[in-house]
């Protein structure tokens, strides 16, 4: 009885957060799946924010969608092999004994894309679509990173939709209410739960505030800015994983036991932050602002490019540049001066000959 209390005290609260009345529709024989349109929403709103800045960076007009074409089909498969072989036993029973459903692995629309498979396999995408377009691949990912952490923002509401990966039980006014078919065993129906799609839902749009004042601020480059989203989401990741009950993969490791996810965003925060200090040595002073690949961009830009470093050069060499304006203006006088004056003596020239 004393572990129905919280549970009980929770449902008397009532729900802030109530179950959702519909998970999609049917459009003739095709049902359309609230999770997908989720999902749809969050790719429109990074192409959108990603277009106005590559534009702002010099992209070539056009090859956003051209790399757009193959980095989401390659982040749907990463982010959908990722989550199969993080919880697989739906798909491959416990223990993988055999006893799972592999049709369930291409049903996407059912719930499931782990996002480090697809920012992995997004990434592989976006690459060659930036080779083919003659771009550099650390400046689309720089351009792209607020707008991926956006979709993640308006993705994670297909959770909501679904009914699926919310928290532990909590009493707090913000509790979220599952219909009872959804609801855990072991809990009350009038549970509510911790609503971690909205938790990751508002860190990841507070990140992409972060993200463009610190672009605004520091201009980012060489895929540094990408390494920033790496480490802000990452950060918010763990202590929201943390909070989740659905089945996941535990990995132990230092002798602490805990959820796959956990692990991973660990790692990726740790390794991110050492890339970003490396590249931030390393680039000090080096940075470029061309989005193109050597040899790719546009004549104009090429040749304006050129004439910076020459004009960066005369002027480092010179010490003065007005000095250098100077002396360049004198040189006609000069042979003016010279082509003027008489004819020298013979005796003259004999003297200079000696």
């Amino acid at each position: 009885m004393s572990t129905l209390i919280p549970q009980q005290l929770s449902g008397a609260l009532g729900a802030a957060i109530p179950a959702p009345v519909w998970s999609g529709f049917d459009l003739g024989p095709l049902r359309i799946h609230a999770y997908a349109l989720c999902i749809l929403l969050g790719i429109v709103a990074a192409l959108w924010l990603t277009d106005r800045r590559w534009k702002k960076r010099g992209g070539p007009e056009g090859s956003i969608w051209d790399i757009a074409i193959w980095a989401i089909p390659f982040g749907i498969i990463g982010g959908r092999l990722y989550h199969v072989f993080s919880s697989p036993d739906a798909y491959f029973g416990p223990g993988y004994d055999g006893t799972g459903d592999l049709s369930l692995i291409p049903q996407i629309w059912l719930g499931g894309l782990g996002i480090w498979g697809a920012v992995v396999l997004g990434v592989v995408g976006a690459w060659i679509g930036c080779r083919r377009a003659g771009v550099k691949i650390s400046a689309f990912i720089d351009a792209a990173a607020p707008g991926i952490l956006l979709a993640q923002a308006i993705g994670r509401w297909g959770n909501y939709f679904n009914q699926e990966l919310f928290g532990a039980p909590t009493t707090l006014p913000w509790g979220l209410s599952v219909s009872p078919e959804f609801v855990p065993p072991g809990f009350s129906p009038d549970t509510l739960f911790h609503p971690t799609f909205l938790y990751e839902c508002l860190w990841n749009l507070a990140g992409v505030a972060v993200l463009l004042l610190l672009d605004r601020k520091f201009r980012l480059r060489s895929g540094r800015l990408f390494l920033m989203y790496a480490m802000i989401y990452t950060a918010g990741r763990v202590w929201i994983e943390m909070l989740r009950i659905d089945d996941a993969e535990q990995i132990t490791f230092f002798g602490i036991t805990t959820r796959l996810n956990v692990w991973t965003s660990i790692i990726v925060f740790v390794a991110a932050l050492v890339v970003f200090l490396i590249l931030t040595y390393a680039r000090r002073g080096k940075e470029s602002e061309s989005v193109y690949l050597p040899g790719h961009a546009p004549a104009a830009d090429e040749t304006l490019e050129g004439a910076a470093d020459s004009e960066a050069r005369t002027v480092g060499g010179s010490g003065d540049s007005a000095d250098a304006v100077k002396s360049t203006d004198a040189a006609p006088t000069d042979a003016a001066d010279k082509a003027s004056a008489p004819e020298p003596a013979a005796k003259d020239s004999a003297k200079d000959g000696k």
